[in-house]
């Protein structure tokens, strides 16, 4: 192939596209998507397992500020979840539950986790203080339940 092809190709290659697009894009096409909001205080993780035949949230009981996230973590044993249960959770907690959770599939009711390692994010902001119980929806007749306290 004689060099002026080859360079014609380069040319036509990089200005459709092939060439390194972060070397060559502007700075505005480069910024990152602004991130979900995340609560403003500590982060807690609860992991989801299955230890012999207990299928169990580790913690099962856990204490946390309003503002604080918790990341459940699929461990073993799943797929799970995190359901709450609506006639255990502080009165006008479940909308701004609901809203707080990504990829809900029905009322107070969490995306299920399939993949091993998967996390689940959920910011307690503005949240009112109470008891709110939860359950793992594929295993709740296995008793893996908890409960998650918000001061």
């Amino acid at each position: 192939m004689s060099r002026s092809v080859a360079v014609g190709l380069a040319f036509m290659f990089a200005a459709c596209g092939g060439g390194d697009r972060q070397a060559d894009a502007p700075a505005a096409d480069t910024a990152a998507a602004p991130a979900a909001p995340t609560g403003s205080g500590a982060t807690h993780d609860v992991n989801m397992v299955l230890e012999g035949t207990a299928y169990k949230f580790v913690p099962d009981q856990l204490t946390i500020r309003s503002g604080d996230q918790v990341v459940w973590h699929n461990v073993s044993g799943g797929p799970h979840n995190v359901q709450f249960f609506p006639d255990s959770i502080p009165a006008g907690a479940k909308d701004i539950l609901n809203a707080a959770m990504a990829n809900r599939i029905g009322d107070l009711n969490g995306e299920l986790l399939v993949e091993p390692n998967a996390t689940y994010t959920m910011s307690f902001a503005n949240t009112p203080a109470g008891v709110y119980s939860y359950t793992c929806t594929p295993h709740m007749a296995l008793g893996m339940n908890a409960k998650l306290t918000v001061q």
